[in-house]
Formats: C-alpha cells, structure tokens, sequence
C-alpha cells in the first residue's frame, strides 16, 4: 500500500487550484484529484464557425445539457433556477464570464446592520490581503478610485467601455447615478505567459486567446511547477474516515473506472456549493450517521444562487454587438439597503452588450421581434448590434428550506447519488429583482434605448453556488470554523462557495478564492498543531 499523501484536494476549480498553489511553499506532498479533463483551448467553440450552437451543447454551462462523461446529473425539479456547473481543470472559471468584484466591507455584518441572516465570523480586513495576492495570481484589470469601494489596486488598466459601455455610462450621468469600469479578470495586456484580450467577445464558452484568467492557466501551472500533483478524470464517491470520526482519505473511480482509495493525513474539499455538499452527504459513517461534517444538520442546507434580471433595450445607433467582454461597466447605485425600499440589501448591475448574429436572430424570433417572411432580414439589421443592457445580480439571502439533499433514484454514471435541489425565489428577492428592472429601464432610456425588455428570474442563472457548508464560530449553527476547518472532523477542511455566511450582489469567485488563500495560510501557520 502506498504510502498516505500529506494533503488531498478534491477538485481542481477556483479555489482548489488557489489551496493547492498556496501550500505548495509547504512542500508537503500535495494531491488534487479532479473529476475532469484538462481543457484544450484548440476545442473551445470560437474556434469554429458555428460558436454559437456549440455554446449550447458541448459548451453549455448546464451539465444536464452538456451531459459530458465528467458530468454528472442534478435533478432540478424543485429549483427555481437552474445550475451551471463545469467539470475540468479550472472548473466554472473556464465558462465564467471574468466579472470579478469584491464583496463590500458592509457584506460581512448584514446581521449587525440590517437585522437579517448572520455575520460571518471574519471581515474584509482579514480577507484582504488575500484579494490582493489573488488579484496578482489571476491578473485583475481594473480602474482604481471606486467610491463604492475601499482603496484597491488593480494589476492592469481595465477594459475599454466600447460604444456598448460609453452609451450606458451615459445614462448613469444622466440619472446621477454610480458606474465604474469592471473589475475583470481578463488581462488587458499580456501578463503571466498569457495575451491580452482581443475581443473575441465569447467569454463564456471558454477563452480561445487565453486572456480570461481560469485557473488552468493562471494558478495551476504554478502549482504543478512546485510539485503538486494533480491527477484528472477522478471522480470522487466519498471521503474516508475512521472510528474516530478523523478522515482518512477517499475512494474514487479512476480513468478507467477502477474504484481506487487514496490515504490522506488532510482533506480539502473544494468541490462548489452543489458539489461539496453531495460528497459529504455521501461520506455518511458510523462516526457521521447523518453525513460528513454533519452534526449541525447544515450540510446542504442555506443554498443560495443570486436570481438575476435581465435588462436589454434597442438602439437607433449601432453598437458593439457581442464583441468585446461583456463586463466592461457596472453600477452599485442600489447596493446596499436602503430603508425607502421595501426589501432588504441590494443588487449589481453588470453591463452585458449584446449577442452574436445567430443569438440575435433566435431570440428575435422567439420573441416576435424577427419575423418570418420578407421582413425578417430588415428586422434581423434592427437588432443585431443594436442592442445592449446589464443583468442585476440580486443578494440571495439563506434560508435553510433552499437545500442540497441526495436523489433516492438518480445517480451518475458510476452509481453515485446525484445531488438534488430544493429551491424557491424568497418575496425579498423577486421585490429586489423588479426594482431592478424598473431602474435599469430607466437607465436605458436615459441612455437613448426606444424599446426595453426585460426578463426575471433568469431560468438558467444559477451560476453560483454558495452556503451549504457554511462557516461560523457555533458548532451547532455552521459546518466549518472560521478558517475553513471542519466542526466535526478536525483534518477535513473546505475552502469553496458553500462555506458563505451570505451571497453578497456580486458574482462570488473573487472572494471564493481569497477565502481559500486564507484558510491556506491559516493552515502554514497551525502546522504543528493543525488538529487540536
């Protein structure tokens, strides 16, 4: 039997590859297992002419769309939303979009301050030089001198606004109100061995000129340089543990679907708010009846998504189209809570330009905006490149009812239960998500739109996944301490989306990855007596 590796990562995402880089200085013996591939840059869809149906299949961010063979199944049946999930080195970084915003010092205390779910139990100084260290690892383009924001200092000059983002910017001024160029983890000159961006403008279906900072190409060459070990197409059934409640490694089917069991002395678990919790429900042993890390009932519980409006509306003058990343501005006008409303906390507005001439013509045409006949092309001119607009990414607040569970039935290709999701819109949100509309068709109006259009929730907008293993000083009341170790069992540590205390307006990779710098180092400091 080999002998036990120091420390077992379970995947190869966000905030396992930050872990893994991390403690690399250690030069313990450091192995991360992920369920997928390497992803190959000469495979990703604006390489081909027909980018934009591959977005929707191969590319998708919906596993049960994609269906790939490192996929597995998530029966959604009783979700609001649905979950983008990608499984491959980088994890959901090789499909996001780089928006990369902080949370604000206020989204650490929404209990001190509004009353309503709880703080966390460190703050935006303890986190902070470790936004600042991930914004060197992963390349951050930006504009210093945010009002919105405490001082901080972006690696590179942020994106251009484009006419897109010029023209929004202008209805901001107009209506008084807050915009700032993005936040972006995209690099806008190169930096790190990798281009600058070129504005393919398809950011979501993976970075062909490899600007856009996944993982894969920003933190894990460094790692691997440095001796971790990361093995691919490994997917993990359980974490071990023995009649001592301490785990011991895990059991997962290799490449060739030979059911193997790695020994560990630690495990991090780094597997998303949808992921980390299947695992453990599924780790269940006679020290953790009811689930690993479990004995709070929490594991899977307090799911939180962000439902997000969509606001486009149609211009006279032409645009960007799709081209260009699509986070060029955003506004924080309505972030935090004001008590002239009738919800509590806030919302982002992204900018968003518009699509590419296929994504332009279906939706047009499902919307009865593009006829058929021999209008359609005058219709198509009108729109393709003429429109564009922001989401809102609203504050999801935890509720316990919103939860992760296994599925009785549904399991993956190797027998795994599949995770199962439990998942409603609370009354906070949808007043949240319709005051947005109201103020972003403001927006597009003052900045010249002669038609808006809206949708709330967006079906398919679950792309983030936070708050079903969160941390907290109370045994009884969180899963994991306040430097990411488990309540329950003192070598088990997560460093991912599901230890959020809260979801903050803003997309979460940032913080997700300054969370497991943090808990990294944290670790450095408590090697000798890691487990007392």
């Amino acid at each position: 039997m080999s002998e036990p590796v120091d420390v077992l990562i379970i995947g190869a995402g966000a905030s396992g590859a930050a872990i893994a880089w991390s403690l690399a200085e250690t030069r313990m013996h450091i192995v991360c297992l992920e369920q997928g591939s390497w992803p190959r840059q000469s495979e990703y869809p604006t390489n081909f002419r027909d980018w934009e149906a591959r977005a929707l299949g191969p590319y998708s961010i919906s596993p049960n769309r994609r269906r790939a063979a490192a996929d597995y199944p998530i029966n959604e049946e009783a979700s609001a939303l649905n979950v983008a999930n990608f499984n491959g080195v980088g994890g959901g970084t090789v499909l996001y979009a780089g928006h990369f915003p902080r949370f604000h010092p206020a989204d650490f205390r929404v209990k001190s301050l509004d009353g309503v779910a709880d703080d966390w139990p460190i703050d935006y100084g303890v986190l902070e030089p470790f936004y600042n260290e991930n914004d060197r690892m992963m390349g951050v383009s930006g504009l210093s001198g945010d009002p919105a924001y405490p001082p901080k200092q972006s690696v590179m000059p942020p994106l251009p606004l484009g006419r897109a983002g010029t023209a929004l910017a202008n209805g901001f001024n107009r209506l008084g109100w807050h915009w700032w160029p993005s936040d972006s983890a995209i690099a806008t000159r190169d930096y790190d061995g990798r281009a600058a961006c070129a504005n393919l403008g398809a950011c979501t279906t993976g970075c062909t000129q490899g600007a856009k900072a996944s993982t894969d190409i920003t933190y894990w060459p460094h790692a691997i340089r440095q001796g971790v070990e990361l093995r691919t197409e490994c997917r993990v059934r359980c974490i071990t543990t023995n009649d001592e409640g301490m785990a011991t490694g895990a059991e997962y089917f290799d490449a060739d679907g030979k059911l193997q069991h790695i020994e560990a002395h630690i495990v991090v678990l780094a597997c998303n708010g949808v992921g980390t919790p299947r695992i453990l429900l599924n780790s269940a042993a006679a020290a953790h009846p009811d689930g690993l890390a479990n004995s709070s009932g929490l594991v899977g519980k307090n799911l939180m998504f962000h439902p997000y409006a969509w606001i486009q509306g149609v211009f006279d003058e032409a645009l960007d189209g799709y081209m260009g990343p699509g986070n060029c501005i955003w506004s924080q006008q309505f972030y935090e809570s004001d008590p002239s409303r009738d919800f509590v906390r806030g919302y982002t507005f992204e900018i968003v330009r518009g699509g590419g001439p296929a994504t332009t013509a279906m939706n047009g045409m499902l919307s009865g905006r593009i006829p058929w006949g021999e209008d359609h092309h005058a219709a198509f001119r009108k729109l393709h490149n003429h429109y564009t607009g922001m989401v809102a990414i609203c504050e999801d607040l935890p509720e316990e009812h919103n939860r992760v569970t296994l599925d009785p039935e549904l399991t993956d290709a190797f027998g795994i239960p599949a995770p199962k999701l439990e998942y409603t819109i609370s009354e906070n949100s949808e007043k949240m998500l319709q005051h947005a509309i109201a103020r972003a068709t403001e927006v597009l109006k003052a900045a010249g739109a002669y038609e808006v259009v809206s949708t709330a929730p967006i079906k398919a907008g679950g792309w983030h996944l936070m708050g079903t293993a969160r941390m907290g000083t109370d045994p009884a009341a969180s899963v994991v301490n306040e430097w990411g170790r488990s309540h329950d069992c003192r070598n088990l540590f997560i460093v991912d989306g599901s230890i959020f205390v809260t979801s903050a307006g803003v997309n979460p990779t940032r913080t997700i990855q300054a969370l497991a710098l943090y808990v990294a180092e944290q670790m450095k400091k408590r090697l000798a007596n890691l487990f007392d």
